[in-house]
């Protein structure tokens, strides 16, 4: 997805590319270049080998008119976690487009873990966020998008903005799923919509079993405003909730048991995320 003309020049324009490669026993962060206000602390690797990475905006929220870029390319038997620092926010616009795109491609053999934490819109906000992940043969994916809609805390509502997300999945080069959701202030508050609920999210996990599946329903079984299925090998969870923590927490508790199946590793939170 591109920013329009009118958003070049009105606000930061911020690319951040990542380079993961397998070596020496560990994943390393071969190549790491940025423009603007996107960059990244160094690696830790608090379970010896695989690499964990957490990106940051130093601005610390988004404005109209800003164009944010992550690209990730994780080379053949690399293993990536991929989080941020603290939650993401959109402020109110006046009419242009904020837009945010991240663009994963994973080698055969390689694995990212894509849990940056929740987004915060603000009223009137109007954002663009386009996902892509390029999944070779053999590659591996768990990831996930949380969104609140409004500052609850504050008694902010989302009564006026739109919020365009975008994923999309391409195997071996040819797309095996898309999924573009449109949420405005009628979409929040109808029954086929959020029905009131301010907090959305979806989880992604490739390639999955029917064991991974069964998995997931059972975790689910006494969370009525979520879901569960299947489209080929991808495995989506789709959930609502009023607070943020709340999803977090259960989609954290599907990652933590989805885990050993798809990289061979127990659940190891990246300590970010309890500060």
């Amino acid at each position: 997805m591109s920013a329009p003309e009118q958003a070049l020049g009105r606000g930061w324009q911020a690319n951040l590319s990542l380079g993961f490669s397998y070596a020496h026993g560990k994943t390393v962060l071969s190549e790491r270049q940025h423009q603007g206000p996107l960059t990244v602390q160094r690696p830790f690797y608090p379970e010896g080998d695989i690499c964990h990475v957490y990106v940051l905006h130093p601005p610390g929220g988004v404005v109209a008119g800003d164009c944010l870029t992550v690209k990730v390319h994780a080379n053949a038997h690399s293993k990536a976690l991929i989080t941020t620092p603290a939650a993401a926010k959109f402020y109110r616009s006046e009419g242009l487009w904020a837009y945010q795109t991240s663009i994963l491609t994973i080698a055969a053999t390689a694995s990212v873990e894509w849990l940056p934490q929740e987004t915060i819109i603000y009223e009137g906000a109007q954002v663009k966020a386009d996902t892509t992940v390029y999944l070779a043969k053999d590659a591996h994916f768990i990831g996930w998008e949380i969104v609140v809609f409004g500052r609850p805390a504050a008694q902010e509502g989302f009564a006026a903005g739109q919020v365009i997300m975008l994923w999309q999945f391409f195997h071996e080069q040819q797309l095996c799923y898309r999924d573009r959701l449109v949420i405005d202030a009628q979409t929040l508050l109808a029954n086929w919509g959020l029905q009131g609920r301010c907090v959305c999210g979806t989880l992604f996990a490739y390639p999955a079993s029917k064991a991974s599946l069964g998995v997931v329903q059972a975790l689910i079984e006494d969370h009525p405003h979520c879901g569960v299925s299947m489209v080929g090998e991808l495995l989506i969870c789709r959930a609502l909730a009023y607070h943020a923590d709340q999803l977090r927490e259960f989609f954290q508790q599907i990652w933590q048991a989805l885990r050993p199946e798809f990289i061979q590793r127990t659940g190891c939170p990246p300590r970010i995320w309890s500060t």
